[in-house]
């Protein structure tokens, strides 16, 4: 299966702007969300669920499902193993340096591993602990545990059940469910994590993204046609959603002056109107792929996106590194911002060099016909 460079092409673009929003520069806020109340991390987790159906399912239509199960199993092992590596890093060089220097970025980040650091430890590695930016691999673990069982599933008895059941779990995620449940774990175990310290983002939200990315990459592979045809009243009124959320996001910001619409928009939870302007640019998108894909390649983007765990986890290092030695957006001046900006984008584009090289799947090699290419490698950041 030769790869498809215009998704690495995306998903490359995704880390660009997630390293933009993560790092402690002027530019985070301004290009943080650029194109509606969308964030990089909704393309992102969107993207890899779609690469997992699209490679898992032709997976098991060729070799079995116990062969696709077992491919699911193989890549949550190696996320999660890179999340434990982050953990072990940041409560180890970065707390060190964070508190040598008295540094509040780093300190009030992992202020819980301060207080409680045998507990922040066991449960980091329990996936239960996860500090801020270290919260999303989790999910992807998560996710890609539960993959296997719902692809098994969908490709013997298809995805309606599924889908309702996903959607249905994402409204109930808007009325604060894995607090509830948490509570009663707690009540149960005595647990003495704080739910804040579970991670921002509501698991049982973002789990209908991750759904809808997976049901569409393996509709890509066992029934093509069925994505094609979107009405022409569906495209407009995208249109209008996408143009109106994009003057929203740029008119009053990232976060809406009012508390209770706020909520509609909230990331965290994936709110519905934040849903509907994803969906909305979703529509667009795959409207408008024969289109995008004449587009030049940018082989920048593209080579980032082929070697997407190691950036991601590269980025994150980077990240941390920049807030304990330097602090927070506006403690440093505009030098220092592009010094940021500049060696880290930089030093991204060695590593995916570098993993490119070694998997041999440079997007600047000649293009290969279809079964003759790389495989596409899927299942969240690569």
């Amino acid at each position: 299966m030769a790869r498809r460079l215009e998704l690495d092409a995306l998903r490359g673009l995704m880390l660009v702007l997630m390293t933009v929003t993560h790092l402690p520069t002027r530019l985070a806020d301004p290009l943080g969300q650029p194109i509606g109340f969308v964030s990089a991390a909704e393309g992102f987790v969107f993207l890899s669920a779609f690469m997992a159906g699209m490679v898992y399912s032709r997976r098991a239509i060729k070799a079995g499902l116990p062969a696709m199960q077992s491919a699911f199993l193989r890549r949550a092992i190696k996320i999660y193993l890179c999340q434990a590596a982050l953990l072990i890093f940041l409560f180890t060089a970065i707390a060190a340096i964070g508190v040598a220097v008295e540094q509040p970025a780093i300190t009030n980040l992992i202020s819980f591993f301060l207080k409680a650091p045998n507990t922040a430890l066991w449960a980091g590695l329990g996936m239960i602990y996860n500090p801020p930016l270290l919260d999303i691999l989790p999910l992807y673990v998560l996710f890609m545990l539960v993959s296997p069982l719902l692809l098994s599933h969908a490709l013997k008895h298809g995805w309606r059940g599924l889908l309702t059941c996903s959607l249905l779990l994402w409204l109930v995620a808007q009325f604060d469910i894995s607090r509830l449940l948490y509570s009663g774990v707690v009540a149960l175990t005595g647990l003495s994590v704080p739910f804040q310290e579970t991670g921002a983002f509501e698991t049982f939200g973002w789990q209908f993204l991750w759904m809808m990315g997976l049901w569409m990459g393996t509709t890509t592979v066992t029934t093509p046609s069925a994505l094609e045809g979107i009405p022409r009243w569906m495209v407009i009124a995208s249109g209008v959603i996408a143009v109106a959320g994009f003057i929203g996001r740029h008119t009053f910001g990232q976060v809406l002056p009012d508390d209770m619409i706020n909520v509609l928009f909230d990331k965290w939870h994936l709110g519905p109107m934040r849903l509907l302007n994803f969906c909305a640019l979703l529509i667009l998108v795959t409207h408008y792929g024969a289109a995008l894909r004449r587009l030049p390649r940018i082989g920048y983007l593209q080579t980032l996106g082929a070697a997407s765990l190691p950036v991601y986890c590269v980025h994150l290092v980077i990240v941390l590194f920049a807030l304990a030695l330097v602090g927070p957006q506006f403690d440093h001046g505009p030098m220092i911002d592009a010094l940021l900006l500049i060696g880290c984008l930089t030093l991204l584009y060695g590593v995916a060099w570098i993993s490119a090289r070694m998997d041999d799947t440079h997007p600047a090699a000649p293009d290969r016909g279809p079964g003759q290419g790389p495989m596409v490698t899927a299942g969240g950041p690569r």
